[in-house]
């Protein structure tokens, strides 16, 4: 996607297969506000109740990695990047946890490269349209390993406000596990750490004007 009128039409194309207004924000690495902007600007249906959006759109900025993710040998490649940034300054894990949807074929190619488990965690946002996204609940996938006692590294793709990182560790810490330490692509907020969890990334967006 090169512009913003082709993050419109995928907005329009993700609603119109029913994904949830969270499911679009992940799809397309943004917030959940942006992903609500898009799909109005769209014109695809949305509840009633729905508040308006500021014309000039959100503050957000779009992370396109699909030249990453269409390539199994580039993904192994990023994988082994992020697996050196975990191990730089932490001990080993037993399980990486791979944040759904684009953070689980990430989190695969760390724990080959480490020699771990994997986990896998669908956020509360794939549920949200609109409200309190805190009335809405996760999970850790039962096909994939258990976090109960054990070290776990988490991975995604993009940090957008760091919300879902912090349920995914607050998550493990309520199964038993103990989160290590964070990994991403991309950290659009320049978060260090959340709730005491180191947080890595490969690439920091630092946005520089106004803000």
């Amino acid at each position: 996607m090169k512009n913003v009128d082709d993050l419109i039409a995928s907005a329009a194309e993700l609603a119109d297969r029913g994904l949830s207004k969270g499911e679009i924000a992940d799809e397309l690495n943004v917030s959940r506000e942006t992903a609500s902007w898009l799909v109005e600007r769209s014109g695809a249906a949305t509840k009633p109740e729905t508040p308006a959006v500021e014309p000039d759109g959100p503050d957000d900025i779009h992370v396109d990695w699909n030249a990453i993710g269409s390539g199994g040998k580039r993904l192994t490649y990023i994988g082994r990047a992020l697996a050196d940034l975990l191990t730089e300054t932490n001990d080993p894990a037993e399980v990486t946890i791979g944040i759904e949807k684009a953070g689980v074929p990430l989190a695969t190619a760390v724990s080959r490269e480490l020699e771990t488990s994997l986990g896998s965690y669908a956020p509360a946002k794939h549920q949200w349209e609109e409200g309190d996204i805190d009335d809405l609940g996760g999970g850790f996938s039962r096909n994939f390993a258990h976090v109960s006692g054990k070290r776990c590294f988490i991975v995604d793709d993009t940090v957008t406000s760091g919300t879902t990182l912090k349920e995914t560790i607050e998550a493990i810490h309520a199964e038993g596990g103990d989160p290590v330490a964070c990994v991403v692509i991309v950290d659009k907020q320049g978060v260090e750490e959340i709730d005491g969890v180191p947080v890595y990334s490969l690439i920091n967006v630092v946005r520089v004007g106004e803000q």
